[in-house]
């Protein structure tokens, strides 16, 4: 879903769909006693005889049954897992389990793990991850968290656990086999591509110009009246320039301006003016305050409004000021506009090209049903925008600048909130880029498909494949938690480096219209710059066996 407090929802998350894993496997984690039930078959075992597998490794007569259950390559991280502390406290997760988003996600995992008398565990469960939150000898670990549920016997639904397990591994092996389909598609293209004319440049390296950064406070009369809508943006302008194309960068939720510096310093390195809006209801500071109490959740719906319009009104103040100010006369090129968005970003920058908000989609896929049997977590996300529905007309959804000429997509959201439909809208020049380890907006539903559902004929589907949601967010001196090299993904340095390049090859061509960077935009040029840890593939084509736009509502995601 900046690296830190938003990350709260990620660390939640994984630490309880790990004790899903487990419980799959060995459903033996309970607070005095835990019951699995299979059909008609119940049996027992004590949190005790778990506590002394994860402690001592010795397996008791009560828990053998469950062992052999377990794959060999379970067995070897059970233990760990059992206690490995997740460093979140009460505070911070007692904010985000009461958001829609943690309410979601303990419904959906209530299923399985119930009260004893076979109720939904969802209350259950946020009243124990609080309370082991805030335990400072044992911390919030999976054993913590069994010791501290509210009733005497849990209940574990073992077949909704063998469910949800199964649809967790079919989306695990769908999603690698389409990253594998990716793979070879784009080696087929750089045969076809032919060799390289070489020596390229390396587009990853700094340009010839230098850059002054401006941060400019901007309020917008028309929105939330009688205050007005205010938020912050920097602008680097490339010195000296005359008629600078701009690309705007939009950060993904709970980032901030700095999330993306070392992105808008090459770019404007190498003349481009650089704009980076802090979306106000969706940024670190928001994040910040929901974690304090004083905001009730992790975006407002209305941010799916405010995050274009953002954008729009900061280019729109920028050409004003040109007029007149003598330091941004004609310093600036509105009519030669990128968008650059990562995540819920990502959504902005579509949005801008011309996607639209599709409500009757959004609404088949945020059905009850549906969200409860989902495993990607940027749909609780996106399902907020249902909310809007009756608030918003038809006009008010095209969020279209026209000033806008194309638009890099960084791990983007958006499948069911535009839909096939709303992604056919897009009329400008498209880059998409996906991480192959993106376990927050899974590629195989929020990146392969859509990238199908584009018309436009420029078009480019980026693979980062070890890449996770998080490898091309840069530091930021607001972060206060330290994300562990798992999450963040291998060496985030080469795949920001990937970024610089080919967004600036992307700028190029389609916003400033130099046909010499076309030749970077192909699967041949990608191959020769990708470098271990983090294999790079670049796709041009419509991408084959993936899940057909129709199939993919019945695939659960």
């Amino acid at each position: 879903m900046q690296r830190s407090r938003f990350r709260l929802s990620l660390l939640f998350s994984g630490l309880v769909l790990g004790g899903f894993v487990l419980t799959v496997s060995l459903p033996g984690l309970t607070a005095d006693k835990i019951t699995a039930s299979y059909s008609l078959f119940e049996r027992s075992i004590s949190v005790n005889a778990l506590e002394t597998y994860a402690r001592t490794g010795e397996i008791g007569r009560d828990l053998a049954p469950y062992i052999r259950f377990a794959p060999p390559e379970l067995r070897v991280n059970i233990r760990d897992a059992l206690l490995a502390r997740a460093d979140v406290d009460a505070v911070a997760i007692s904010q985000f389990l009461y958001t829609p988003q943690g309410e979601a996600l303990l419904q959906r995992l209530g299923q399985a793990i119930q009260l004893g008398s076979g109720r939904s565990g969802y209350l259950g469960l946020r009243s124990a991850l609080i309370l082991a939150a805030a335990d400072e000898a044992e911390g919030l670990t999976l054993l913590n968290v069994l010791r501290y549920f509210p009733t005497e016997t849990v209940r574990l639904d073992f077949n909704q656990t063998l469910r949800m397990a199964q649809e967790l591994q079919g989306l695990i092996r769908d999603n690698n086999q389409a990253v594998a389909t990716i793979e070879n598609q784009s080696l087929l293209e750089a045969q076809d591509n032919g060799e390289l004319i070489s020596p390229l440049k390396n587009l990853s390296e700094l340009g010839d110009s230098s850059w002054d950064v401006t941060s400019l406070n901007l309020r917008d009369g028309d929105r939330t009246p009688p205050w007005g809508y205010s938020f912050g943006i920097d602008l680097y302008l490339p010195r000296p320039a005359q008629s600078a194309p701009i690309v705007v960068i939009s950060h993904g939720l709970g980032s901030n301006r700095e999330s993306f510096q070392y992105l808008a310093e090459h770019l404007a390195s190498h003349g481009f003016a650089v704009i980076v809006p802090e979306h106000a209801g969706s940024s670190a500071r928001h994040m910040e305050a929901l974690l304090r109490g004083r905001a009730q959740e992790i975006a407002r719906p209305r941010e799916f409004i405010d995050r274009p319009l953002d954008v729009s009104f900061a280019l729109n103040s920028l050409e004003k000021q040109a007029i007149t100010d003598r330091q941004l006369r004609d310093r600036l090129n509105f009519d030669r506009v990128g968008v650059i968005g990562q995540s819920f970003g990502g959504y902005t920058a579509l949005s801008l090209g011309g996607a639209t908000i599709n409500f009757p989609e959004l609404e088949r896929r945020c059905g009850i049903t549906q969200q409860n049997r989902s495993w990607n977590v940027s749909l609780f996300l996106q399902c907020r925008a249902l909310e809007l529905a009756n608030s918003i007309s038809e006009s008010q959804l095209d969020f279209r600048d026209a000033r806008v000429q194309g638009v890099i997509a960084l791990n983007p959201i958006g499948s069911a909130l535009f839909g096939q439909e709303g992604y056919g809208k897009i009329d400008v020049p498209v880059m998409m880029v996906s991480g192959g380890a993106d376990t927050v907006a899974p590629p195989i539903a929020e990146q392969i498909p859509p990238f199908a559902w584009l018309e436009v004929p420029e078009r480019y589907f980026v693979l980062l494949k070890q890449a996770t949601h998080f490898s091309v967010i840069g530091s930021s001196a607001q972060d206060s938690v330290a994300l562990p090299p798992s999450i963040i993904g291998p060496n985030p340095d080469l795949a920001q480096s990937y970024v610089k390049a080919l967004s600036l090859a992307f700028l190029q061509t389609h916003i400033v219209g130099d046909d010499e960077f076309a030749q970077y935009l192909n699967a041949a040029y990608a191959q020769e710059m990708s470098r271990d840890p983090i294999s790079l593939f670049l796709v041009q084509g419509l991408i084959d066996g993936v899940p057909a736009p129709d199939s993919l509502a019945n695939h659960h995601l």
